[in-house]
């Protein structure tokens, strides 16, 4: 397969303000949609291996789709490291996600279910967990569940808890839920975010980092104005 073609006249990851919300495109499933998340300015790029969900990707797609972003990247911009790589998984085997962290390169495991710490802990690399918001949730429970996940060591993705939907579903929760969770170091806001409102979601609750997926997408498919749209109006928010 021939190796992508660079979006036209890219900056290459072009400087932002210091300070501003860490970006994470997640839910991508081809090479070039990734080089114009990174060419943009994200910092993570997310690929989904949880099993049976629209935008699971097979072991050798991911294997292949990263492949071929990391060489094209190398390439392009021998100087500026990449994105951090993220693989989604929910409940599936440690020596599945092994075996697919090792296979994939991934920097970084996302765990979407109910994984435990010591599940956790011994895949041996970055775990990002998801931290599924409740109806129920105020900002001081959701801070114990979070506070918990980043003294072990991980980082967290806020959510909204929808049983039918383990992440990726575009619906936000109530913000103000986050409200003095979502700044705390290492943790990323989700849900229903996308270009339009994004800029009042870094305003009101400060996330230090924000993952999307849906809202980066027509008909389905990644569209390039809309990742750089996002990633333009929250980083001049921030």
């Amino acid at each position: 397969m021939p190796t992508p073609t660079p979006p036209a006249s890219p900056s290459w990851g072009g400087a932002f303000k210091p300070g501003t919300p860490k970006i994470k495109i997640c839910g991508l499933r081809d090479a070039d949609s990734a080089l114009i998340a990174a060419d943009a300015g994200a910092d993570y790029l997310g690929f989904v291996f949880v099993e049976k969900v629209r935008r699971q990707l097979l072991p050798p797609q991911g294997k292949a789709i990263i492949a071929r972003f990391r060489h094209t990247w190398k390439h392009v911009q021998e100087r500026q490291s990449p994105p951090k790589i993220v693989g989604l998984f929910r409940n599936q085997p440690a020596s599945t996600v092994k075996q697919v962290l090792e296979q994939c390169g991934l920097d970084i495991v996302q765990l979407c279910g109910e994984e435990g710490h010591d599940y956790a802990r011994s895949l041996g690399v970055q775990v990002l967990r998801q931290v599924r918001v409740r109806q129920s949730d105020t900002p001081s429970s959701l801070r114990e569940r979070v506070t918990a996940a980043l003294d072990a060591g991980e980082m967290v993705v806020l959510d909204r808890d929808d049983p039918l939907v383990p992440g990726g579903g575009g619906v936000a929760f109530d913000w103000r839920i986050a409200e003095g969770v979502a700044d705390l170091p290492n943790v990323l806001l989700s849900g229903g975010l996308d270009p339009e409102n994004v800029a009042t979601a870094v305003g009101r609750v400060h996330p230090w980092g924000v993952d999307v997926s849906s809202g980066v997408e027509t008909a389905g498919v990644k569209d390039p104005d809309k990742i750089r749209s996002f990633i333009a109006r929250a980083r001049e928010t921030g």
